[in-house]
């Protein structure tokens, strides 16, 4: 399983229904994707949930690297945002849990990302199991639909991402609105731990 986002931030000017358009007409185009787990297509927009930017950031939950390898380079999909924003960085983490909560079967409206840096002489196990501890109590609260924790082992960084039926926890300094979820092959991630 692996994670993956990048962030396009516009212009504090920017009329954000160009990207909920955007979204409209091409959501469904990742409706089907092979590999795909799900794709969340986020915004964030000045001034709203305590965003100082507008932004379009969605992020993806692969089952595999093949999926994620033909949209960025093998012509299946990357291309489009490249020709309409320029090539963006790219983050992405290895995948060590995906939690299903109470609204899973609801249509997620929001979503929100908590980021902890893995200290220089921290062990890896202790901090990355604390962060599964954490995302299983979020897990567990009422109006999440899924919770993603993964590990960026070059930059040694552990994410939690979280989709929630309505309104995003405020306890997350990272709040989207969520426009679309296409989500072909989210039954086939396996539920908890991806390691031991």
């Amino acid at each position: 399983m692996y994670a993956m986002q990048y962030e396009i931030t516009l212009p504090a000017d920017y009329d954000m229904e160009i990207i909920r358009r955007r979204v409209a007409t091409r959501g469904h185009l990742t409706d089907a994707y092979e590999g795909l787990g799900f794709k969340a297509y986020l915004i964030r927009e000045r001034g709203t949930d305590g965003s100082p930017v507008n932004q379009y950031a969605p992020c993806y939950l692969w089952d595999d690297t093949g999926g994620m390898n033909r949209f960025l380079w093998g012509g299946g999909g990357f291309n489009g945002i490249i020709d309409d924003f320029g090539r963006p960085a790219v983050h992405h983490w290895t995948g060590a849990a995906f939690l299903e909560g109470p609204a899973r079967r609801a249509a997620p409206r929001a979503a929100s990302r908590h980021s902890e840096p893995v200290p220089a002489g921290a062990d890896p196990a202790v901090v990355v199991g604390r962060a599964l501890g954490e995302a299983e109590k979020r897990a567990g609260e009422p109006g999440v639909h899924s919770t993603v924790v993964a590990v960026d082992p070059r930059h040694w960084e552990v994410v939690r991402l979280t989709l929630w039926e309505h309104a995003a926890s405020e306890t997350d300094a990272v709040r989207y609105e969520l426009l679309h979820l296409s989500t072909p092959h989210l039954d086939e991630i396996p539920v908890g731990r991806q390691w031991g």
